[in-house]
């Protein structure tokens, strides 16, 4: 009988990172946790053991500290290791570059130099449409061009994915997937853990349900004169459940020596583009809602359009997302509601 593969998760405590925790336990994975708590909440991981049943493995511990990194690997017999663990506030990283250049980039060198010290083959990185830019042609694929990044934290993604690709070209017995994630949102259906943003929220569907909330007054949907059929934003909004379960597929597709060469990308997304006035309407309609909401002046640095060709992820990794948009708000407001005791 093949022994049970043990996952490290960096960032793990954080919203992709937890959901991610609960599909690998459930597709009869071991996970270790590390997070540093500093955009995430201790109360995610124990979410996760409630939800699981397991008393899963979990460590304060900084990526970008070598001497904590590698007191991980030694104590943890693991193959693989999925790193999220990044500040991720774009108008942030704007204002603050060398955080985001040193934190970002830092810790995912960690990550890969003690996968080579340690002889552990494979990375999973947490990658992002932001990589994409504004694109020519839409949906984009895995072969679209990069253009050059808006933010410093899209330049730390494109920057991360090319440290992947060269180490997985340099050192032997190292693998690396890229995963472009497009825009996750939702919540697990137990709504034991879900987006917590800390502060004003970076993304629209945390300003969303805390405006339902009553936590913020107003929602502004920023620009309506773009060239899309109701002149706001498209974007491609995925489940996180959906999100969490490509994890899955892209692990089990290392750990079970499937990959065509060591380095390999694939979107993940739905392959619909929604509108964010479509989006807040929907959220209205399936939760019996009416949201104070106003059209705003664009915001810089704001694409109009991107979604994702799904077809590579579907073939190869034999994955697809299957949440529809109406159950994912659903969850969204159900965990928001248990949040805020509502």
């Amino acid at each position: 009988m093949e022994a049970k593969k043990t996952v490290l998760i960096s960032g793990g405590a954080g919203y992709i990172g937890s959901h991610t925790a609960v599909e690998l336990i459930g597709a009869g994975y071991d996970v270790v946790v590390i997070d540093n708590l500093s955009n995430s909440e201790e109360a995610s991981v124990e979410g996760v053991r409630r939800i699981t049943g397991r008393d899963i493995p979990f460590e304060i511990v900084d990526t970008c500290d070598m001497a904590a990194l590698r007191s991980v690997f030694a104590k943890y017999d693991f193959d693989t290791v999925i790193h999220f663990a990044a500040f991720k506030a774009v108008g942030e990283s704007v204002a603050e570059p060398l955080k985001y250049y040193a934190n970002n980039l830092v810790s995912f060198m960690n990550i890969v130099e003690m996968m080579k010290e340690f002889g552990r083959p494979n990375v999973l990185f947490s990658s992002s449409a932001t990589v994409y830019g504004d694109a020519e042609t839409l949906p984009v694929t895995e072969l679209t061009p990069r253009k050059p990044a808006t933010s410093p934290y899209g330049n730390t993604k494109q920057m991360a994915e090319d440290i992947l690709r060269d180490c997985c070209a340099a050192y032997a017995g190292l693998y690396g997937i890229a995963l472009r994630y497009f825009n996750p949102v939702g919540a697990h259906p137990s709504a034991l853990i879900g987006e917590l943003p800390r502060g004003v929220p970076n993304n629209l569907v945390p300003f969303v349900t805390q405006t339902a909330a009553g936590v913020r007054e107003c929602l502004s949907i920023f620009g309506d004169d773009y060239d899309t059929p109701d002149g706001t934003c498209l974007r491609d909004y995925i489940d996180i459940v959906d999100l969490a379960c490509a994890h899955v597929a892209a692990v089990r597709r290392m750990t079970e020596g499937k990959m065509e060469g060591k380095f390999e990308i694939f979107n993940v997304g739905t392959g619909h583009p929604v509108s964010v006035l479509e989006l807040v309407t929907t959220f209205e309609k399936v939760n019996g809602l009416k949201l104070n909401y106003r059209m705003a002046p664009r915001r810089a640095g704001d694409v109009p359009a991107v979604w994702a060709d799904t077809s590579r992820a579907n073939e190869v990794l034999g994955w697809k997302a299957e949440c529809s948009l109406e159950d994912t708000l659903r969850s969204a407001w159900e965990w928001e509601k248990r949040v805020r005791g509502l």
